[in-house]
């Protein structure tokens, strides 16, 4: 259960004082940061500014208090913004709210059945791939809102967006593009000033000042959502059906996944800043945790989000006791100050989740894995990235990693090999075993199988090729790691048509997982026990006893 116990609880003993002012100021600069990053994600993602605010503070709150990082801060991240979008399009609002109260189920289940270090197993370039895929998506997303197009609702699908953008192209509105440009020059210029206050609210401040002082006809939060509610939310439970929740258990499955990719990586990177080793399973519930109550609560799905969390290291955070302080600032706002967010430009927040996507493309990355990478990896890098642009990112993880593993499985059976066996001088061999090698009688067949052998690559066993004057095979498997259900139907095929044939066959140096594999089926009892030799000399002098 320590797995499962919340690195609050560890970091509590010997807190002082001095940490916990730190903690305090370190939670407030992070509020700061997320606040409008948080009621940008919202809104790109299709639902209101306020619940990006909720779920930062619910899920933010459940993340750091039960989480399994010392440093961790949770909230919306960019990296939802698609599928978010394209639930709530499809399902509603309800919809969006079931899938996240699913997500968070999954990833309790997750971290019970002690899933946190499998994560590690979604391979890079699918990583890689959709996280480019949905940063183009992003980017592409926010052209309505910065360029002031005069248009309904965005489409989800990508072309179908491109298309709409190029209809009314015609609708730029100047004012509102100008001021866009302004919040991106912001963005870029003030961390070349300072890091301690986040560009984003300067950008912010200065852009909401313009177009109120200057009455600028531009749309800002109030014109486009109306009046925003400074209540702190409360507990509901959607509108939902059993057909609802199957339709949802795909996406709810995504959500799951990227949460706990970005979670534990998030978590990674943390470590490495402040010398720490994170707790996986509890990580997982703490982010399953979060999104439960951010769905109860109104909010969308939320994960580790590694800039603010960043920002909270360097800010001198060293405990959950500043991600709480995050939440517990973030309450203060939503109820004081929410009102006043009526008054910022939407081309400002469309300008904050521009730079946004721009930083999170890690296309040097992609670049660098396109030229270096296997054929196959480069293919599953490219698939998931225009799945995901063209498609959504349900798509895009299922298909790249069922591709992924099928070419993995290729490459495995690559390496598997039989053929007849030849002595190598090496530093490890048996004593005896070059002798042994020159002396074989005619009789007797030497074969060596390399690598895993498992279903696709089980047949090549059936291919050896055996002389009429063959008496006794010996099989060495030295080199054989593991074999599979399949692997031990091909072998007994092979031994039976080698007993038809009159042939016996020895077994040499055969490692612990595939012998408990043939005890376990069977197969050592129909070969004999005493056709299993240790090592090719004891094997080949065993051989000759039987001719």
């Amino acid at each position: 259960m320590n797995e499962l116990r919340p690195k609050l609880f560890d970091t509590i003993k010997g807190y002082t004082k001095e940490q916990l002012i730190k903690d305090i100021i370190s939670g407030i600069i992070v509020a700061i940061i997320a606040l409008p990053l948080s009621i940008a994600l919202a809104i790109a993602s299709g639902v209101g500014p306020e619940q990006g605010l909720y779920t930062a503070i619910i899920a933010g709150f459940f993340i750091s208090f039960f989480g399994g990082s010392r440093v961790q801060i949770g909230g919306p991240t960019a990296a939802f913004v698609v599928i978010i979008y394209g639930i709530v399009e499809s399902y509603g609002t309800d919809g969006l709210i079931v899938a996240t109260i699913m997500a968070g189920i999954i990833l309790c289940i997750m971290a019970l059945c002690k899933f946190g270090s499998l994560i590690k197993y979604i391979p890079y370039t699918i990583t890689t791939g959709f996280t480019c895929g949905i940063a183009v998506t992003l980017f592409v997303g926010q052209f309505k809102d910065f360029l002031g197009l005069q248009m309904g609702a965005v489409p989800s699908e990508f072309i179908e967006k491109i298309v709409a953008y190029a209809e009314h192209i015609k609708t730029v509105d100047i004012t509102t593009v100008v001021i866009g440009l302004v919040a991106i020059v912001i963005l870029l210029v003030w961390p070349k000033v300072t890091d301690k206050i986040p560009g984003s609210l300067i950008a912010i401040l200065v852009t909401t000042a313009i177009v109120y002082f200057g009455k600028l006809p531009v749309n800002t939060i109030g014109s486009v959502f109306g009046e925003l509610s400074s209540a702190f939310p409360s507990i509901s439970l959607p509108s939902f059906d059993f057909k609802l929740i199957g339709e949802l258990v795909s996406p709810a499955f995504t959500i799951a996944i990227l949460a706990g990719i970005e979670s534990l990586l998030s978590a990674v990177v943390a470590d490495g800043m402040i010398n720490d080793q994170h707790k996986s399973n509890a990580e997982l519930l703490g982010q399953g945790l979060g999104n439960i109550f951010s769905g109860l609560f109104g909010g969308i799905p939320a994960t580790g989000a590694i800039a603010r969390t960043a920002a909270n290291v360097r800010n001198g955070g060293r405990t959950p006791i500043a991600g709480i302080t995050h939440c517990v600032t973030l309450t203060i706002i939503l109820v004081v100050l929410m009102p006043l967010a009526s008054l910022i430009p939407m081309t400002t927040l469309a300008a904050v989740l521009l730079v946004v996507a721009w930083n999170m493309a890690e296309w040097d990355v992609f670049a660098h894995l396109c030229k270096t990478a296997p054929k196959s990896d480069v293919a599953v890098l490219v698939v998931t990235f225009v799945l995901t642009v063209l498609f959504d990112l349900v798509v895009a993880i299922e298909v790249g990693v069922v591709l992924a593993a099928v070419l993995f499985m290729r490459r495995m059976a690559d390496t598997a090999d039989v053929k007849p066996w030849k002595y190598v001088e090496q530093a490890d061999v048996t004593p005896g075993e070059a002798e042994k090698l020159l002396s074989v009688p005619k009789h007797i067949r030497v074969f060596e199988i390399s690598g895993p052998m498992f279903f696709a690559a089980a047949d090549k066993l059936l291919s050896l090729n055996t002389k009429n004057y063959t008496k006794i095979i010996v099989i060495r498997m030295r080199s054989v790691p593991a074999v599979d259900a399949s692997a031990m139907k091909s072998l007994r095929e092979f031994v039976a048509r080698a007993k038809k044939n009159g042939i016996t066959v020895i077994f040499s140096h055969v490692n612990e997982q595939p012998y408990a594999v043939m005890e376990k089926d069977g197969f050592v009892e129909y070969v004999g026990e005493n056709n299993f030799r240790s090592n090719i000399v004891e094997a080949l002098e065993y051989a000759e006893t039987l001719a």
